[in-house]
């Protein structure tokens, strides 16, 4: 019972840093299914990435109800997105084998996560009208699309966590977008990502369905909370905070992996 209840905490922590800041919410989820419930490193990379499908889809939604995404812009990056999710989610196979190269895969990525946030918080805080603009479409570069969705399917199908931390400055900075707008694209396009990864992950039988439902619940409801605080206030401070904490994340995987391979 006691597990349960965490997994429910755990999945609305998640589901609220995904609906406001536009990432997956593994950040959260991946380890406490990892070094509280204690799950293998493949089952936490397929269970987390079912939990973040809900986590992407009640955000999505949300943003796209309030108007942040453009969605005949972005079928460029869905579609290439979703062809180098079910690519990568085959090599998930090998990986699978290995845990301590799965938590030294999650801790680098994490890392560079933490860092990417915390860049972009503070420069958050200098870009005025820019971060405040909660519509407008996407830059019309086709290849810039295709080559932003093929990078964000890398790391779903490959390690079971998001790609918000690329997704949203991609669309910033390649693409030339408002950053609420960055972040509900960002969650749509990762639901995708997320739906082919998860679904293959539960065919090759790393999905924990009695984790992965009070940890669904909890992030549905809380992408929800999530989408509409950022429709309304600044993250950015926010943004340094996650840095910050999931710093300490990272290095707790890394540290684990080394252990392993002793």
């Amino acid at each position: 019972m006691i597990d349960q209840v965490l997994l429910l905490i755990a999945g609305l922590i998640a589901g609220l840093g995904g609906g406001l800041l536009g990432i997956g919410g593994g950040i959260v989820l991946m380890p406490v299914l990892r070094f509280v419930i204690g799950l293998s490193p493949a089952y936490a990379a397929g269970t987390c990435i079912l939990a973040v499908f809900f986590t992407t889809l009640g955000g999505g939604f949300r943003h796209f109800r309030l108007g942040h995404v453009p969605i005949r812009s972005l079928l460029p990056v869905i579609a290439s997105g979703a062809l180098s999710t079910i690519i990568f989610s085959m090599l998930f196979l090998y990986l699978a084998r290995k845990d301590q190269w799965l938590d030294l895969g999650i801790g680098i990525v994490f890392i560079l996560v933490s860092m990417r946030m915390i860049s972009d918080g503070i420069r958050s805080r200098k870009a005025g009208n820019k971060y405040e603009a909660t519509s407008g479409n996407l830059q019309n570069s086709y290849a810039r699309k295709v080559t932003l969705g093929g990078l964000a399917g890398i790391l779903p199908g490959l390690l079971g966590i998001g790609t918000g931390a690329i997704l949203v400055p991609g669309f910033i900075y390649l693409l030339n977008s408002a950053t609420k707008v960055a972040i509900g694209s960002s969650l749509v396009c990762f639901a995708v990502n997320a739906l082919f990864s998860a679904v293959l992950k539960s065919a090759q039988g790393y999905v924990d369905f009695a984790v992965a439902i009070p940890v669904c619940i909890g992030t549905l409801a809380g992408s929800q909370i999530g989408a509409i605080i950022n429709n309304r206030t600044p993250s950015a401070a926010l943004r340094i905070i996650f840095g910050l904490v999931f710093t300490g994340v990272s290095i707790r995987f890394i540290l684990s992996a080394f252990v392993m391979i002793k």
